[in-house]
């Protein structure tokens, strides 16, 4: 469905993107993550037609953006950040507005009502725009994507400024919308990718990190073992030294807050080894009591944060060069 090959966008001497390929299959639901400023909307600009590409090609559904972008766009229902919305429109007038642009040919009322009942705003489809909530609005701007029933869905933070209500509706939307369309999700919100996503594509700087299935991406990363240590007898200072002084720590963080005397402490170990035993054996030789000990998961806010060190990592030689 989406084919991006060797995409940079330059803006003088600034590189936004920097020689990104990745490929989305028709059907997928993708989650573009990234910090903010990673280059995510600059990317959803360029395969949605509204920016042009310094180098590089976009194909969607086969079409060249760069060649034939009318037809591209044709097959393409694009969110915004921020929806352009008409507030002294009435939701219906607007959507009828956007089937004119569009040069819609399916039967406008049964196909407008049909978009409005998945979406759900069926009940204020006479109301101004301009007098709904936000949540609402934003139902309205997907909507607006959904005219025409173009086969890819691109939504750039779709859920930015909801509340926590509003936010679990969007996404139970887009996972019923991912039933018949492909969808791409521009988010730097891992709780939103992790709930919605079936693949992930992480951009950091201008340049693709990661490119996986999101159970994948977490079990690659997950190859160390992570545990939780409650531990008392000593400052939380002290014993956090002797901790990552273990032969098989690859990490040690003092977690935030106190149990009475007691310290929390996250430890992670190289290879999966299972290091309690050890920690077990630390804690009598110093004299401290282990009160608790716990083996926990990795998050996808965990994952994220190693791929944005592990790019930091690969570019510490260029930027010393002076190459970036």
């Amino acid at each position: 469905m989406i084919k991006v090959e060797h995409l940079t966008k330059r803006y003088g001497t600034r590189v936004a993107l920097d020689d990104v390929s990745f490929h989305i299959e028709k059907g997928e639901i993708v989650g573009l993550l990234g910090a903010n400023g990673a280059g995510k909307s600059t990317t959803m600009n360029i395969l949605t037609g509204y920016l042009s590409a310094s180098e590089g090609e976009v194909y969607v559904d086969g079409i060249s953006v760069l060649d034939e972008p009318m037809l591209a766009k044709s097959r393409i229902g694009y969110l915004p950040e921020q929806p352009p919305l008409y507030f002294d429109m009435t939701v219906k007038e607007y959507l009828s507005f956007v089937y004119e642009l569009r040069g819609c040919t399916l039967a406008r009322e049964a196909h407008l009502g049909e978009i409005m009942s998945v979406v759900k705003i069926t009940d204020v489809a006479d109301r101004l725009i301009g007098q709904l909530s936000k949540g609402y609005r934003q139902r309205v701007g997907i909507a607006s994507a959904l005219v025409g029933d173009p086969p890819l869905l691109i939504f750039d933070e779709p859920t930015v400024g909801l509340d926590p209500k509003q936010i679990i509706e969007v996404r139970n939307l887009l996972r019923t919308l991912a039933k018949n369309h492909t969808v791409v999700l521009s988010t730097h919100i891992l709780s939103e990718v992790q709930a919605v996503c079936e693949r992930i594509v992480v951009i950091k700087e201008g340049r693709i990190v990661a490119n996986e299935r999101t159970e994948d991406i977490t079990r690659r990363m997950s190859e160390e073992g992570r545990f939780r240590f409650k531990i008392s007898g000593a400052s939380g200072k002290e014993i956090l030294a002797l901790l990552k002084e273990l032969r098989d720590v690859s990490r040690a963080e003092l977690l935030a807050g106190r149990d009475g005397e007691s310290y929390q402490f996250s430890v992670e170990s190289r290879g999966g080894v299972d290091i309690r035993r050890a920690v077990f054996r630390l804690c009598v030789e110093h004299d401290l009591t282990l009160i608790g000990a716990e083996q926990r998961g990795l998050e996808l806010e965990d994952v994220f944060v190693r791929l944005m060190e592990d790019g930091e990592r690969e570019d510490a030689p260029s930027k010393k060069k002076g190459k970036r």
